[in-house]
């Protein structure tokens, strides 16, 4: 048995280090401002490219998740972890990942572009990871009090090579259909023409770099919204020790290259609506909480064979396109305008769930 020095302390923190430096290179190769990884706004732009939304300036197809995927397959290949399972709740899952993206673009990122954000001196962020903390310690009261989506069965080893597939599907896309100066549209695939989605590094770099932390998150188990629920359940530093790492390296990293602005006004796709920056984020702390991972880690599972994971991925999916299309998204002028009764109706709709998938409560 070769040792994992991944799972060790020194090397979630590692991992967390390699992923803050990479994101902010990421944004100096051409990926939006405080944005070089941001899980929620490229499955967004995900979304936009396949034409589930047409706001024309979020439309293109990340490398970055693709990479996550597949990086993570190899790991789980690699080291015999590639267990294909599922079956645990899926329509849950599917609602929970569909809040978790409204909440997420109410806010304007993921919780690791709430801490890129941080690093980059956008203090707007620093209400949102707030109203992300409060929303996992919400969820931490629904795991104590029982609360479980059951569990989950070993499925067919095809089945666990569906989102990974997909993921291959998409990259054969953007090969066959590549971007074209001045075109919004090359076959069945939109290009942003102006905005954040027509903001990216070079293919490959994005790839690259992606495989490489799909691979090494794999192995460590990196997530952000276990780090806060381990302290916050367990006063466990271990994954928060990763989680702080990405601050810090993403911190410095932006330092040296001179993309560190602090302030609250004029920031790079992000609002000052400092209630709605918390609300949206408490509500996709609470989604990720009741789900059991964080976006990212959701990708990193589905590598590894997790149909649940999958399904919170297709979720937040066509959160992103639910988002847009009835207008709960914010943009930089603020939250949408239908984007406060989302909050109010995704919290809801987590609530409901916390209270009523408890084993107490099933058993009745």
């Amino acid at each position: 048995m070769v040792k994992n020095v991944f799972a060790t302390r020194w090397g979630i923190i590692g991992v967390g280090a390699f992923i803050g430096i990479a994101a902010a290179l990421l944004q100096k190769f051409g990926n939006p401002g405080n944005m070089g990884i941001c899980v929620a706004c490229f499955e967004r732009d995900i979304a936009g490219a396949m034409g589930f939304h047409r706001a024309g300036v979020v439309q293109y197809i990340r490398p970055e998740i693709i990479g996550f995927v597949l990086g993570s397959l190899v790991a789980a290949l690699s080291f015999n972890e590639f267990r294909p399972r599922c079956g645990s709740a899926p329509v849950v899952r599917f609602i929970l990942g569909m809040i978790a993206m409204i909440g997420a673009l109410v806010f304007l990122g993921c919780p690791w572009r709430a801490v890129l954000r941080i690093a980059g001196g956008d203090w707007n962020a620093v209400v949102g990871l707030l109203g992300l903390a409060a929303g996992i310690w919400i969820g931490v009261q629904f795991l104590k009090n029982g609360y479980t989506l059951g569990r989950t069965q070993p499925s067919p080893r095809a089945a666990g090579f569906t989102l990974p597939l997909v993921m291959v599907g998409l990259l054969v896309l953007m090969i066959i259909y590549p971007f074209v100066e001045g075109q919004a549209k090359t076959g069945v695939l939109f290009y942003s023409l102006k905005g954040p989605g027509a903001m990216h590094a070079p293919l490959l770099i994005s790839l690259g770099i992606a495989l490489v932390v799909g691979f090494i998150a794999q192995r460590s188990r990196f997530c952000t919204m276990g780090a806060l629920r381990d302290l916050i359940l367990f006063k466990q530093v271990h994954l928060f020790s990763g989680f702080m790492a990405l601050l810090v390296f993403a911190l410095g990293t932006n330092l040296v290259v001179g993309q560190f602005h602090p302030g609250f006004e004029g920031q790079p796709v992000a609002h000052t609506m400092h209630i709605w920056n918390f609300a949206g984020m408490l509500v996709a702390g609470l989604a990720f909480a009741l789900a059991g991972g964080c976006p990212g880690r959701q990708l990193f599972l589905a590598g590894e064979g997790d149909g649940d994971a999958a399904v919170f991925v297709f979720g937040m999916i066509a959160g992103a396109a639910v988002a847009h299309n009835f207008g709960l998204a914010s943009s930089p002028k603020g939250v949408g305008p239908h984007g406060i009764a989302g909050v109010f109706i995704g919290l809801a709709i987590c609530l409901f769930i916390g209270f009523f998938m408890g084993k107490k409560v099933q058993k009745r």
